[in-house]
């Protein structure tokens, strides 16, 4: 089989893991901690102690929510080291959660089980300290590859983030078509696209041609596939459908030309390419 069947018959597309981070199970234990205040709160309840009920109940949730938020860091986390370019996670989820810990510890320490306030403040540290011993800090840095050409990770992010948006509406809209042949040939535009989005996180110094190339071809797919969907459920037209096939054929032939020029950085004729394809998306009334 030779290169240009290779890029017409794609395989199914699988994410791509940079780093092979999966977080699993990891932060689960921490729901478990707030069953070591069960047999605390049963002897509050039975001495009618109720400033110890309620410091129970506040840990308990504490504790819950230092869970919830640690797991959500460690997603963010596993995300972050997946991506060669990405911004640090907007909120240091993992730092929180053991602050929520350190509080929580400290407080039932003291105010729960009558430690002094120099015994309850080291039992807080070692609780913070050993939550970060097991699952580290936040990352808090963008990741950058070399040769953006002036673009900032935040700008390629947000071209990726768009494009990957599009690409999901457009498998989106694709369910609404009751066309077998579409349908497939729809998959395989979203698989060339996702290509082509992996291939600008590779390099960094295609950006400008494929934000020019997914602004215009990506965005004329997704609008023409979805407005074909609705159109195609109220009602059936010959003409629509052969405008609509004669359409997917001439953005799939454009998205394998673009993955190829970009394996090729092969620029002047790539814009050339644009140009004369733009013109003719416009005649077709896709943009």
């Amino acid at each position: 089989m030779n290169n240009a069947e290779q890029l017409r018959k794609p395989q199914p597309y699988q994410k791509k893991t940079a780093s092979g981070l999966l977080y699993g199970s990891r932060g689960l234990l921490l729901y478990i901690l707030p069953l070591a205040l069960i047999p605390a709160s049963v002897l509050s309840f039975v001495y009618a102690d109720f400033l110890r009920i309620i410091i129970n109940i506040i840990g308990c949730a504490g504790f819950l929510l230092a869970a919830s938020l640690l797991r959500k860091g460690l997603a963010a986390e596993a995300e972050y080291q997946d991506k060669k370019i990405t911004l640090a996670p907007k909120w240091p989820l993992k730092t929180l959660a053991a602050l929520i810990v350190a509080l929580c510890t400290t407080g039932i320490a003291l105010l729960g089980v009558g430690h002094s306030v120099l015994i309850s403040l080291v039992f807080g540290l070692g609780a913070f300290t050993g939550m970060l011993l097991r699952y580290g800090l936040d990352p808090r840095q963008e990741k950058m590859l070399t040769g953006s050409h002036g673009y900032s990770a935040a700008e390629i992010s947000q071209t990726i983030a768009e494009a990957e948006a599009k690409i999901a509406g457009i498998e989106q809209a694709n369910k609404q078509i009751n066309n077998r042949q579409f349908n497939q040939r729809i998959q395989t535009i979203c698989t060339h696209a996702r290509e082509i989005v992996g291939l600008l996180e590779e390099d960094p110094g295609d950006i400008r041609r494929a934000r020019k190339f997914l602004n215009i071809y990506l965005d004329g797919a997704f609008k023409v596939t979805e407005g074909y969907a609705d159109m195609h459920q109220k009602h059936q037209s010959e003409q629509l459908t052969e405008n609509f096939d004669h359409v997917l054929q001439t953005i799939e032939s454009v998205f394998i030309e673009q993955k190829q020029k970009l394996l090729e950085d092969d620029v002047l004729d790539l814009d050339v390419q644009i140009e004369v394809l733009t013109a003719q998306l416009k005649h077709e009334g896709v943009i």
